[in-house]
């Protein structure tokens, strides 16, 4: 079958509330059908569309019938969680039976006090923060005590800003090393997050030179499966991040969507010879857009991944398995937090060899994608999901 399987995450673009939503703060949240609710008729995504996109999604406003040569369906998150390590590891083969630890009061002294020790300096903020709201507080103090900013949010995170000029690239890098070396077991949190910025007070802006520390997948995922059996997994954008530099082949970091975008199409257009998983992460829809509640660059971002679908398609060998999903949802219209929201994710695929206008209906868990993954290199069983091969393959 597949020679070579493109798994991209649109981060955050859910498509409806969870069953347990309401547990979560989140009931009646819908990322992408509010979207379609705010921008009424005029806004539309003909591309995702033709992939099964407007089976998924619920609004108010009419959507257009569109011949659909994709399968298509919506797929739970089971881990007890809704952040990002979470939802990648879960569509990697592993679920999650407790979810990642969360501060809402900040860290505890101990903890704070033993960070300040290894990094030999204090901290500023230790709160719960939005990260451009607490560097316009605090970036003039860090400049001129050279004190690192410490924050969370309502997800599973110790995040550390600095400004990348007067403090330096690489040692906010290195402490946020040391901030994961420190946060395991009972604080393990699911990333540490270097968060760099520039400019001067009033006009501080967060860069693009984000790194992302994660824990250690604690058990084999597909990546791994991939990787032992002798084939190839590129990572694009925080995907190695994500997993810790575990079963990938090659990684190449990038700074937003766009860049995120070109490095697949180049990726895809790259020859091949083996097995192999390119594995993109498009982050600014959560980071960007979700997260500040910003409506209208959330759809424009969605047009522009809209738009770049038609060349990825274009650009597929006929073994090709395109497969578009996400995370977990971060709805933008979302007023009672800003965080992310409980949702089932989209799961739209693509072949020129597969089927069309296939529902692959309500899927129990995005393990479901790895142990599809693995059914069609062929690699042994996933511990967790069901392949929907079956489905969507013309093979006998």
């Amino acid at each position: 079958m597949a020679k070579r399987i493109i798994l991209i995450v649109l981060d955050s673009v859910g498509v409806g509330e969870l069953p347990d939503a309401a547990a979560y703060n989140d009931k009646r949240a819908d990322t992408l059908g509010h979207i379609f609710d705010a921008l009424g008729d005029s806004f539309s995504l003909p591309n995702l569309a033709k992939l099964g996109l407007y089976k998924l999604i619920n609004t108010k406003n009419r959507v257009p019938e569109v011949e659909v040569v994709g399968c298509y369906g919506k797929i739970m998150t089971k881990s007890f969680a809704k952040d990002t390590t979470a939802g990648h590891w879960e569509m990697s083969g592993i679920i999650l039976k407790k979810p990642f630890p969360t501060y809402p009061n900040g860290f505890p002294k101990e903890i704070i006090d033993e960070f300040e020790r290894l990094i030999e300096t204090k901290i500023l903020g230790n709160c719960v923060a939005s990260g451009t709201e607490i560097i316009k507080q605090l970036g003039a103090e860090h400049q001129r005590t050279g004190y690192p900013i410490a924050y969370t949010s309502a997800d599973s995170v110790f995040q550390i800003a600095a400004h990348e000029e007067t403090f330096g690239l690489n040692r906010l890098y290195e402490i946020c090393q040391i901030a994961r070396k420190l946060m395991q077991g009972d604080d393990g949190v699911g990333r540490i997050i270097a968060r760099p910025f520039i400019g001067t007070q009033g006009s501080y802006t967060r860069t693009t030179n984000r790194r992302d520390y994660s824990l250690t997948p604690p058990e084999t995922t597909v990546l791994d499966e991939i990787k032992n059996s002798g084939g190839e997994v590129t990572a694009v954008g925080k995907i190695e991040d994500i997993f810790n530099g575990r079963g990938i082949t090659k990684a190449i970091h990038t700074k937003g969507n766009l860049n995120g975008m070109d490095v697949t199409l180049n990726e895809v257009n790259q020859p091949n010879q083996k097995s192999k998983l390119i594995f993109t992460n498009l982050v600014d829809f959560d980071m960007l857009w979700g997260h500040r509640r910003n409506i209208e660059a959330y759809a424009n971002g969605l047009k522009d991944f809209d738009g770049f679908l038609l060349n990825l398609i274009k650009s597929l060998n006929d073994n090709d398995m395109l497969i578009v999903t996400a995370d977990h949802g971060c709805d933008p219209t979302y007023k009672p937090h800003t965080d992310h929201t409980r949702e089932y994710v989209p799961l739209l695929v693509y072949g020129k060899k597969l089927k069309g206008n296939v529902s692959l209906g309500t899927r129990k868990t995005l393990s479901d994608i790895s142990q599809t993954i693995a059914d069609v290199f062929g690699l042994p069983k996933m511990k967790n999901g069901d392949s929907f091969k079956s489905s969507i393959s013309n093979e006998k």
